[in-house]
């Protein structure tokens, strides 16, 4: 028996403060959200078809783990028993529902290119210095007698090599 992840219990017990860290959005978002995917669910299935597999909250909560989290959708799939294309499909119809609803949105490109109120700050982390010990005098001449060891080694393959024989 498989067990379903009852979303909606553990979201009522959660404190006000958790929201940010769970899911990367306050609670008064996080409720407009869930209102705004609850009313054009509303709308779409007003006929009454076929119950989802995934609830409208159950569908909310996979987005923004999705995002917050970067999980696979496979991971997903798997603690929600439920297909990898069913994860898909559920995380593209809440961006697309947000995205019509006109809430929530982010500027257009040329709005970015023309704005200049909107500050940018770049960080270069590309270079970082690596802490590495000193090399002393010990550890270097351990590394000639390495050296030696190696190419005493390789004389001795030398020898070796002209015993053997191979046959086709």
């Amino acid at each position: 028996m498989v067990m379903k992840m009852d979303n909606q219990s553990r979201i009522e017990k959660l404190k006000e403060n958790k929201y940010q860290e769970l899911f990367g959005v306050k609670k008064a978002t996080f409720e407009k959200i869930l209102g705004i995917l609850k009313e054009q669910y509303q709308k779409e299935h007003a006929r009454g078809e076929k119950p989802p597999k995934l609830s409208v909250l159950d569908k909310l909560i996979i987005m923004l783990c999705y995002y917050r989290e970067y999980r696979t959708m496979q991971h997903i799939a798997f603690d929600y028993n439920v297909s990898k294309s069913t994860i898909c499909e559920s995380i593209q119809w809440v961006e697309k529902t947000l995205i019509k609803s006109g809430v929530f949105c982010l500027p257009s490109k040329k709005e970015l290119h023309t704005n200049e109120s909107i500050e940018v700050i770049l960080i270069d982390a590309t270079e970082v210095e690596i802490e590495r010990p000193k090399k002393t005098k010990t550890i270097l001449f351990r590394q000639k007698e390495k050296a030696h060891i190696k190419s005493s080694n390789c004389c001795q393959c030398k020898k070796y090599e002209s015993n053997l024989f191979f046959s086709f």
